[in-house]
């Protein structure tokens, strides 16, 4: 009887550390998933802006979660993330943009959503005097 119970024993020694052995396994793969979209997000975002009036171009600098200033505009951006294909590169931001000539406190912002890089249109930034299109993000 002694050999039966020594093979049942293993085989519980075994099932454990592969039990162990997969949890290791998935929690390195979720630190892996973790940092390749950590890699992807940035802390900076550069727009340009034009001025449709005097017909010039501006590049803005933005840093995350502070609020700059253009003109009548105050620009805020969110979250910034580029594409993770090579092949289709996309970059999306989120954005909070507030014209301060505005006086109607029904209406905060002129633009709080996505905007994205590739298909500015998919999200139109309308406003009479300044078009904004993103064009970077990066750390």
């Amino acid at each position: 009887m002694q050999p039966k119970k020594s093979i049942i024993h293993g085989k519980f020694k075994l099932l454990k550390f592969l039990l162990t052995l997969l949890i290791l396994s998935l929690n390195f793969l979720n630190i892996v998933k973790a940092a390749e979209e950590k890699k992807n997000e940035g802390n900076f975002i550069e727009v340009k802006i034009l001025d449709k009036v005097s017909s010039k171009n501006s590049v803005l600098t933005l840093k995350l979660n502070e609020e700059k200033k253009f003109e009548n505009l105050i620009i805020k951006f969110l979250k910034c993330k580029n594409s993770e294909f090579d092949d289709a590169p996309d970059i999306t931001a989120y954005l909070q943009v507030q014209d301060i000539t505005y006086k109607d406190n029904n209406k905060v912002f002129i633009f709080n959503g996505w905007t994205f890089s590739s298909s500015p249109s998919l999200r139109p930034f309308d406003h009479p005097v300044y078009d904004i299109w993103l064009t970077r993000c990066f750390n």
